[in-house]
């Protein structure tokens, strides 16, 4: 039984060694991704151009570029016409007469005039809007991608920032490696401690 819990502390005290390790990564990688002035000093350009992208991408950067290429295209679009007043619409309405079912009538007919003369202009512009979708569509995954790969490039720690992040680390944390095991641990009965 004496075999057993010794070989259990080992494998403890190893996942313990291993946990430390890990933590101390962790921190070192952290650390250098946060270091953007040395990253800076040793390649500017590129941290620029990442931060740069994010930047873009964050703002909208893909849509307005988008709108903008549309406009230049198509035109500047109407402004929107002020609202017609209710008012307006009453006293046009009465100048059509006094029966229901007749102005009923010439609405329907002059709407349905209305609605077959545009058609072509309605299919051309539903067209273009469909178009302007698919391509909005298709572009959203790619730009969405384009920013995570920034992102992450931006945050990556790289290769020298790391290593002195890790040393800086690992010198705080460092504990001897031939230390005894703590009293705690040795006063411990042998076996699972039950009594």
């Amino acid at each position: 039984m004496g075999t057993r819990t010794a070989a259990a502390r080992a494998e403890v005290v190893a996942a313990r060694a291993a946990l430390a390790d890990e933590a101390n990564n962790l921190e070192a990688a952290g650390r250098a991704a946060v270091d953007i002035p040395a990253r800076i000093r040793r390649e500017p350009a590129k941290v620029a151009g990442a931060a740069g992208g994010a930047a873009f991408l964050l703002l909208g950067g893909p849509g307005r570029v988008l709108r903008g290429v549309r406009r230049a295209v198509f035109g500047p679009g109407a402004d929107l016409p002020k609202a017609m007043l209710p008012e307006e619409v009453e006293k046009t309405l009465k100048k059509l007469g006094s029966d229901g079912e007749k102005i009923r009538g010439t609405l329907e007919r002059e709407f349905a005039g209305y609605l077959d003369e545009k058609a072509p202009q309605r299919k051309e512009r539903d067209l273009s809007a469909v178009a302007a979708g698919l391509l909005g569509g298709m572009l959203r995954p790619v730009t969405l991608r384009a920013g995570k790969q920034l992102a992450q490039r931006l945050l990556d720690p790289d290769g020298p920032t790391f290593n002195a992040a890790l040393n800086r680390v690992s010198t705080r944390t460092e504990r001897p490696s031939s230390a005894a095991p703590t009293a705690a641990t040795e006063t411990r009965p042998p076996g699972n401690g039950r009594a």
